[in-house]
């Protein structure tokens, strides 16, 4: 009679997966996808802070990707390398290997995992043609809406707020002490550990700003307050100097995508 399986066979389980070299494929595959998103919104970016049209988010990025003309093909290459991001962080989470940093590296690649699936959603809906650039700034609000109607709401979403900013914070000290390069199998090149150095801090203040507009939702209990991606890039462009905060902004979300590339090729997987 056989036994039921138990934690250490999931984990047995889950390091087999990782270790397949399909799924490292696919994954090295997902992130050059991360990095030409990253580009793409980097460049959306440096336009609006100078008067251009665009959405500066994700699902901006994506919409400007799927109206090329090999935009269906591309967005379904998008799907299967977020997908394989997906399915890597989860086996990271459920079978940590040597070198674990236990259960903050578990609950960090959790985290990535469910970016990544959100991510991997919405292109599957450009690819199937029923995508739509709805803006962040809008999904925020519902979000902070609805976290707001639930028992001690304002303090969830303020717990939401100070947890994006922490991890905004935590991309700032990545990139300034360059401990990126230690998810690396070996020196990427003075290119690539530059554009780290300057990508992280970038992304990191982005993430930061979305963070304290959660903070102020809550505070002053207005899910209108709330804002995504784009809402707080264009809410950087209307401070004192902002066009060029934003274009600096801008060009460390591209030096950002150009370390995903890098990373492609040297990430330990």
């Amino acid at each position: 009679m056989s036994r039921t399986p138990d934690l250490h066979d999931a984990r047995d389980a889950a390091r087999k997966v990782g270790d397949h070299p399909a799924l490292e494929a696919l994954a090295r595959v997902g992130f050059v996808v991360s990095g030409l998103l990253h580009i793409v919104l980097g460049w959306t970016a440096g336009r609006v802070g100078w008067g251009g049209g665009g959405q500066a988010d994700q699902s901006g990025a994506l919409s400007s990707l799927a109206s090329n003309p090999a935009g269906t093909v591309l967005m379904w290459v998008i799907v299967i390398g977020l997908a394989a991001l997906v399915l890597w962080q989860l086996t990271v989470a459920v079978g940590p290997r040597l070198g674990d940093g236990g259960a903050l590296d578990r609950i960090k690649a959790l985290g990535k995992a469910t970016v990544y699936a959100v991510l991997a959603w919405t292109a599957s809906k450009f690819a199937l043609g029923s995508g739509s650039s709805s803006s962040s700034e809008q999904s925020s609000q519902d979000l902070t809406a609805t976290l707001m109607e639930a028992p001690a709401g304002q303090v969830l979403v303020g717990a939401v707020g100070v947890a994006v900013i922490v991890v905004g914070g935590y991309h700032v000290y990545k990139g300034l002490s360059r401990t990126f390069l230690d998810d690396l199998e070996e020196d990427p090149g003075t290119w690539a550990t530059r554009s780290g150095t300057i990508g992280y801090p970038a992304k990191g203040a982005v993430l930061a700003l979305v963070g304290v507009f959660f903070v102020i939702a809550a505070v002053q209990h207005q899910s209108s307050e709330a804002s995504g991606l784009d809402g707080a890039l264009k809410s950087l462009r209307d401070q004192p100097f902002g066009p060029v905060l934003l274009t600096v902004v801008a060009a460390g979300l591209i030096a950002f995508g150009l370390y995903c590339f890098a990373r492609a090729r040297h990430q330990r997987i």
